[in-house]
């Protein structure tokens, strides 16, 4: 079926930087825990749910093609978890041409893993940096998936992530991030920072303390990946907030400073999580604001 797979690539222009849209797989979570304190009936509207209260969520990532190199936005889930987890989590991500389907839409988008320059996480979270790294065979020692890439995060995210609870620890998965500390890979920011010349990483908080999303901007024209603030579409409205922020009133705040800057500056959205068309804008109506999905060519 190699000959007439779905195109895992979305390539779009912000100013002169060339962007790619990269379906890294899907996975299922609770439909109820991924939508808070909206009440079922509101939400399977929207995002029907399967017989086990799933809902399908993407795993969607970003790589910029920019002068200074490769830039790619979170790494989806990964290739390291057992089968019970995957199950668990109803994962689909598996790899043709490498450990996981991230792989795969790099090489579609004419590169490779290893041509990878900045990896940028938003968090630390299984289904954001588990592919950061990956392993050869079931069992064995993981190594880094990006050997030539330095990898970006918040300094005082990597600090949370080591220091777990028994709230957070089922999220934050040693495997996804020790290795990179013992390869001294990391590049810690703390704060809002232009990592290269239109790259800017925005604190973003609510669904973790130190939770970011990332700008990239040229010739007047903006695009951000926003990770977990905003997973899907339906999250657009303001108190349609996931049970799994550990700081849900900090993330409404956070998504209305957010919302109205987008909106003001007319921002390409990049949604990680939506299972339909992650591309859009937001438009303001008459009974709020909604995502408004670009028509972008495939490929």
């Amino acid at each position: 079926m190699d000959g007439c797979h779905m195109s895992l690539v979305t390539t779009f222009r912000v100013g002169s930087l060339t962007c790619h849209a990269l379906d890294a797989g899907r996975q299922r979570l609770d439909g109820g825990a991924m939508f808070g304190v909206v009440p079922k009936p509101l939400w399977e509207r929207r995002i029907p749910a399967d017989e086990r209260n799933r809902i399908p969520l993407s795993l969607r990532c970003l790589l910029v093609e920019h002068d200074d190199g490769l830039v790619l936005v979170d790494s989806g889930v990964g290739n390291k978890e057992s089968e019970k987890f995957i199950a668990i989590y109803a994962v689909e991500n598996s790899g043709r041409d490498g450990p996981s389907q991230l792989e795969d839409a790099i090489v579609e988008a004419g590169f490779r893993a290893s041509d990878i320059k900045y990896i940028i996480n938003t968090h630390l979270h299984f289904d954001h940096a588990g592919g950061n790294t990956f392993v050869e065979l079931a069992g064995a020692q993981p190594e880094l998936s990006f050997p030539n890439a330095v990898y970006v995060v918040q300094e005082r995210e990597l600090e949370f992530a080591l220091h777990t609870n028994e709230r957070t620890a089922a999220s934050y998965l040693p495997a996804n991030f020790l290795p990179v500390t013992a390869a001294g890979r990391w590049r810690l920011v703390d704060g809002e920072a232009e990592l290269i010349p239109g790259i800017t990483l925005l604190p973003t908080p609510g669904h973790v303390p130190h939770h970011q999303s990332v700008l990239v901007s040229d010739g007047g024209q903006t695009a951000c990946f926003v990770g977990d603030l905003i997973p899907t579409a339906a999250h657009i409205s303001l108190p349609w907030i996931m049970g799994y922020d550990l700081h849900p009133l900090v993330t409404l705040e956070t998504k209305r400073r957010f919302l109205e800057r987008a909106e003001r500056e007319d921002w390409i959205l990049v949604l990680e999580h939506e299972p339909g068309p992650g591309l859009g804008r937001v438009v303001a109506t008459d009974k709020g604001r909604r995502f408004e999905p670009l028509d972008t060519p495939k490929g």
